[in-house]
């Protein structure tokens, strides 16, 4: 039995964290899939991902092969039963889409030759760029029933609940990202007769207000919502945004119906978010606004990242961080994190040798997912192969199942031809000691201060634009300027350097309590709906604190005058200032603020201030306000609208005035230390640190001014993460503390990796230790000793004989 509860995947009664690698089956030789599962079994992983290309499987309408008939590649059901026998959990990715580089993103060519009217329309009537669909077309909805009919006869018989070991079953694939990215946003006849009932559902007789034309089936109406006017823009993006959340939210609906009617049932539906790119992670609540309602339309159904980000460093670290919170914010109470596309390997993708991970970068990643409480992780691609060619030439330039050439994945931790990449043996590293311990992460939770990131799901629905309106640009290149870089690079960024631990709260759609959510870190546009505004004020006023960074919002989403927010706020605006040639925009401190040196700034939000507000910014010459205090009802806010740096000691001050005082602290001047800590009901703890520099770090661990570890320092060594525990049962002792890092247990020994000069494990008092010629031992009455003789630069494995 496999339940999805308190955040927790709980198999037969048991909270499991589950490590998987992707595999693809199809892209390599059939004798060569035990060699890679033998690969995977070094690393500790416990499951086996695949995508099932229906383009493989059903190249001509009809004739399907799932077990080897044509080629000995197709044998998905010989695959999952090789991993069964290998003891691995599985975990299907069927599709219909699947991308992973596939030609047509994995849909037969057949499919869009028998049905033309699935291929969609985009603005200005104009052909789409990338192979996407009318998800909800009949004719494609029709040809995926097949599919799916036939897929389900190999999976429904080994799923979990049947006496198999299928333990997970993803929906599609990054639903809405080809139309995103191409912003190609699919106005087919059906979806626009489809979009035209849901306004008439949705506003009744007032739709005529926001659209000056018949909503009924024409050619006229038409083109005006794929040539739309300025008079309705801002009307029409707020609307297909919408409305594209609730028509993805029914196709995933009709998937999962289709995969419960041929006998797949009581195991996870996964839906996968995208949205990373560039290195970064500004974009990726774009496929979390996107899916809002897939996964939360019932039951049964958990997300999963997308996470591509190349290394983990101070530029990167805060954004896969705000990430899982952004993420968490979304979810109801039982959903738990998941990735299933976290990126491993070397990034050199392109095979130019232009990108070149640090052996951290998995590792880093890895770590502070586990911490902030994903229970299930994908390494993607764990393993490169090949691409066949297609039976049927389509004379596309090399005929082959994919657009990547003969060779696939050469990326990956294990290489096309099943060679060891460098980044192998970190990432193999990090997960085996994790899994060592896994029974007590799967049931652990990140311990977090009374600070909270806001977010705004409508922030981010911006994927589709007309490109010739001027109101649409308007209203996204400000939320785009405020909903992320600014507040992410300078905001989040402090928060985490200065040691707080957060998640995020949808201040949009679910309730904003003062009780569970004392202070807020609000990244705040120039427009906000007048709903999250009303909101905001009422949280203030019945006590809350908000530490708004970016502009105080002046409209709604639809460009209509809204300033509830900036009212109860004491202040009335004046105007904005930009930096520009000649002109060096500088803001100054003031009052409590007042220390803070004069800096440049880029932007700055000007405001006449009332009676009960204090300025703590100033703009140089003029001295308008640009920062300032507030006190609104029982609550306080601090108002940054500008551009400001990441002032650590600024920000801490700021979030004390607020009521947010910081546990966990380090005495380390040169920061770039990602720190965080997760406990489990019986106050069993990991202490999870990061070293974000290329440089070693010495120094103690506080918590609420207590020294950590006995008082002793850390020195934790250049692009480093340690997971040290804290009061941890281990069969029948308790570890106290230890500098090391468990990386193994049996029944009469745990090994640890070993990170200082002298590594210190500590015992509750009277634990009876075998002498070793490794570690020296100390017995006192507060605790049993074990202190390493060996430097964990020269050898870094320890072994500890105790009976557990």
């Amino acid at each position: 039995m496999i339940e999805i509860k308190n955040k927790q995947i709980i198999i037969d009664g048991k909270p499991v964290l589950i490590t998987c690698g992707e595999i693809h089956y199809y892209r390599l030789d059939k004798s060569d899939w035990q060699d890679r599962l033998n690969k995977l079994k070094e690393t500790g992983c416990n499951a086996v991902a695949t995508y099932v290309p229906w383009l493989w499987h059903e190249p001509v309408e009809g004739q399907f092969d799932f077990t080897g008939k044509t080629r000995p590649e197709t044998d998905l059901a010989g695959f999952i039963d090789l991993c069964t026998e290998n003891g691995f959990y599985f975990f299907v990715r069927p599709g219909p889409f699947i991308m992973a580089e596939m030609k047509n993103e994995g849909l037969p060519y057949w499919v869009y030759e028998k049905h033309p009217e699935i291929i969609p329309v985009g603005w200005d009537e104009s052909e789409p760029t990338t192979p996407t669909v009318d998800y909800l077309a009949p004719g494609f909805l029709q040809e995926v029933h097949k599919y799916y009919e036939k897929v389900m006869e190999i999976v429904t018989p080994r799923i979990y609940p049947n006496g198999g070991k299928i333990i997970a079953f993803q929906l599609d694939n990054e639903i809405g990202m080809l139309s995103w990215v191409s912003n190609t946003p699919d106005l087919t006849d059906n979806v626009l007769n489809d979009f035209s009932n849901w306004l008439s559902e949705r506003y009744g007789d007032n739709v005529s207000d926001r659209y000056p034309f018949s909503l009924e089936e024409s050619g006229e109406r038409n083109t005006a919502f794929r040539s739309p006017k300025e008079e309705y823009a801002a009307q029409l993006l707020k609307d297909l945004g919408y409305y594209m959340r609730y028509r993805f939210a029914k196709y995933i609906a009709i998937l999962r119906e289709y995969a419960e009617e041929f006998g797949v049932r009581d195991i996870p539906f996964v839906v996968n978010i995208h949205g990373t790119g560039g290195g970064r992670g500004f974009t990726y609540p774009i496929g979390i606004s996107q899916l809002y309602e897939t996964y939360n339309q019932g039951p049964g159904y958990i997300s999963g990242s997308d996470i591509y980000f190349g290394d983990l460093d101070m530029k990167t670290f805060q954004d896969l961080y705000i990430i899982n919170g952004l993420m968490e914010a979304v979810h109801n109470e039982d959903q738990p994190l998941t990735s299933v596309e976290f990126n491993c390997g070397d990034g050199n993708f392109g095979e130019t040798l232009g990108e070149r991970y640090d052996p951290s970068a998995a590792d880093f990643k890895f770590r502070m997912c586990l911490a902030q409480g994903n229970r299930l992780i994908n390494y993607y691609l764990f393993a490169g192969g090949k691409n066949a060619r297609l039976d049927t030439l389509v004379d596309d330039g090399n005929d082959r199942i994919a657009s990547t050439g003969e060779r696939h994945g050469f990326a990956a931790p294990i290489g096309p031809e099943g060679d060891y990449n460098y980044t192998f043996p970190r990432m193999s590293r990090v997960n085996q000691s994790v899994m060592a311990v896994s029974d007590k992460l799967a049931r652990m939770n990140e311990e977090r201060d009374e600070v909270s990131f806001a977010f705004i799901p409508d922030y981010y629905m911006t994927e589709y634009r007309y490109p010739k309106s001027e109101v649409m640009r308007e209203i996204l290149s400000n939320i785009e300027a405020n909903r992320g870089a600014g507040a992410w690079e300078i905001m989040g960024r402090a928060m985490l350097l200065n040691g707080y631990r957060f998640t995020a709260v949808d201040v949009q759609n679910k309730l904003l309590d003062v009780t569970k959510t004392p202070v807020l870190a609000l990244p705040s546009a120039r427009y906000m709906d007048s709903a999250i505004q009303e909101k905001l004020v009422n949280y203030l006023n019945t006590g809350g604190s908000i530490l708004l960074y970016g502009e105080v919002p002046l409209f709604d989403m639809e460009g209509k005058d809204c300033t509830l927010l900036a009212e109860a706020l004491g202040v009335t605006y004046k105007g904005i200032s930009r930096d520009g040639h000649g002109n060096y925009l500088s803001i100054y401190g003031d009052n409590w603020a007042s220390a803070q040196p004069e800096i440049r700034s880029g932007f700055v939000q000007r405001f006449e201030i009332g009676p009960e507000v204090t300025p703590i910014f100033r703009v140089y010459g003029s001295d308008d306000v640009c920062g300032f205090e507030s006190e609104v009802g029982n609550g306080r806010a601090i108002v940054i609208a500008s551009f400001y740096r990441c002032d650590l000691p600024f920000f801490k001050t700021a979030l004390e005035r607020l009521g947010s005082h910081v546990k966990l602290t380090h005495d380390c001047p040169h920061h770039g230390i990602f720190m965080t800590s997760t406990v489990d009901a019986e106050g069993e703890r990991f202490l999870h640190l990061l070293n974000l520099d290329g440089f070693d770090k010495e120094f103690n661990v506080y918590e609420d001014g207590v020294a950590l570890l006995g008082g002793r320092k850390l020195l934790l060594q250049s692009k480093d993460g340690v997971m040290l525990p804290v009061n941890l049962s281990v069969g029948r002792v308790k570890i106290a503390y230890a500098t090391a890092e468990i990386t193994g247990v049996s029944t009469d020994y745990i090994d640890f990796r070993l990170t200082q000069v002298e590594d210190v494990i500590a015992f509750d008092p009277g634990t009876k230790i075998l002498p070793s010629a490794d570690y020296v031992i100390e017995e006192n009455e507060e605790l049993t000793l074990v202190r390493s003789k060996k430097h964990a630069k020269v050898d870094d494995a320890l072994r500890v004989l105790v009976d557990l």
